[in-house]
């Protein structure tokens, strides 16, 4: 039996039927494909009401409520060393669940679920951008692209 990962959103994200596959929620950002594991993500939205937190880092974007409690918005693109999203790019969040604390990764758009074979996996390519290579944990190769997988912990690091 599968289950929503986000029940409230436009888009239900199910646990494929996997056997050894590791499943993931893909995002792009730049036009790059990521990807956290599903299992991490509690939901999928559009963030809005993004309150400003003060003197905090420039990847930090605000927090927002998530039904009640209380997420901080991380901006993906600036913790990855990117220029800022473009105004007509809303972004959309995946919220996660680390150490007891909500956090929303903003990203420019979220792809949606897939499983994939750990024999698609590979470590960190020496092309990878250094900023990218502290926050990934390898990539996996799919159809005529590259997925980039993100390590939660490190990329939620954010000195102040």
């Amino acid at each position: 039996m599968t289950r929503p990962v986000s029940p409230s959103g436009n888009q239900a994200f199910y646990p494929l039927p996997s056997g050894d596959l590791s499943d993931f929620v893909t995002f792009v950002i730049a036009e790059q494909l990521f990807g956290v594991p599903i299992l991490q993500v509690q939901d999928i939205h559009s963030p809005t009401s993004v309150a400003p937190v003060p003197l905090a880092p420039s990847e930090v974007k605000g927090s927002i409520n998530r039904r009640g409690r209380i997420a901080t918005v991380i901006d993906v693109r600036v913790r990855l060393g990117l220029e800022h999203r473009p105004d007509e790019v809303a972004g959309m969040g995946v919220t996660i669940e680390h150490h007891h604390a909500l956090y929303t990764l903003l990203v420019d758009r979220v792809d949606g679920g897939v499983g994939l074979s750990p024999g698609t996996f590979e470590n960190n390519p020496a092309t990878i951008s250094a900023p990218w290579r502290e926050f990934a944990d390898g990539v996996y190769c799919l159809d005529g692209k590259v997925m980039v997988l993100l390590n939660v912990e490190r990329l939620l690091d954010v000195k102040t």
